[in-house]
Parts: C-alpha cells; sequence; structure tokens
C-alpha cells in the first residue's frame, strides 16, 4: 500500500494557492484542467517531498476546484492536514502576516494549528525536538475551533 493524496474541494482556487502555496510552502507540481467535467485539479507537495511527488505522484495534497459554484461546508469533519516544518515560528509569523489566524498557536514550540481558505484545518509540527517556547506565542490563547 503507497499513500497518494488527500483531496479537498475549494471554492476559491487563488485563494486556495494564495494559503497552501504562498503562505504555507507548497509547491504545485501539476494542473489537470477539465473542459467537459468543469474541474481544475490543482497538485500540490511539501518542498521535501516534490521530488517524490514528480516521480511517484505521491504524497500531494489535491485541490479539486469546481468551476460552477458550490458551498462546501464542514471543513472541520475532514480532520486535519499535517505538516512537518523547519521552524514553526517563523511559518506561523509568515502565516500570520498574511492575515491567517494561529488558532493554536505554537506555544510549546512543536504545534500549531491553522485554517485553509476553505475551513480545513492544518496542523504544524517542529521538524526535531520542539523549540524554545517564545513570545508572542508562550502566552497566546486558542483562538475559535482548529
Amino acid at each position: 500500500m503507497q499513500y497518494l493524496h488527500t483531496m479537498v474541494r475549494v471554492s476559491d482556487l487563488e485563494a486556495s494557492l494564495h494559503f497552501y502555496c504562498d503562505l504555507l510552502g507548497l509547491r504545485e507540481v501539476r494542473r489537470k484542467e477539465n473542459e467537459k467535467g468543469r474541474f481544475t485539479l490543482v497538485f500540490l507537495a511539501a518542498p521535501e517531498d516534490a521530488a517524490r511527488s514528480e516521480r511517484l505522484k505521491a504524497p500531494e495534497l489535491e485541490l479539486t476546484y469546481n468551476w460552477d459554484p458550490e458551498h462546501y461546508g464542514g471543513g472541520r469533519n475532514f480532520g486535519h492536514l499535517a505538516y512537518r516544518v523547519d521552524d514553526i515560528y517563523a511559518l506561523c509569523d509568515r502565516l500570520q502576516a498574511g492575515g491567517v489566524a494561529i488558532l493554536r498557536p505554537p506555544r510549546d514550540g512543536h504545534m500549531a494549528f491553522v485554517r485553509s481558505p476553505d475551513g480545513i484545518s492544518v496542523e504544524l509540527l517542529q521538524k526535531g525536538d520542539p523549540l524554545a517556547p517564545r513570545e508572542p506565542w508562550a502566552s497566546m490563547e486558542n483562538t475559535g475551533t482548529w
């Protein structure tokens, strides 16, 4: 058995690409436009997974954008995506500067949660040992649900 990808339906492809690529740091590895089916598939990979993704088409995050507007509720019912990151504080700084709420701050230097524009919960885990607690994160409260 081999893990291939997780598919997430998105309502605004550009907002989602901004979140996942520009802010979170994933890379677009391929895209498929389906005129007849009226949808676009965009496959993303974490930087350290990009080479495997190109070779094996895995592991990836598949964003599915249906051209005809639909409402997608229940992002929390999905569970969450999880990514190991080099510097959780630097990434949370970049996300916050980009307008993303840090719902579960990395108080412990190890774990944080944010949400995509479509409400998908994304867990961020510090690579290796947790970083030493640091402000403003150490004293920041949780916000909303994650």
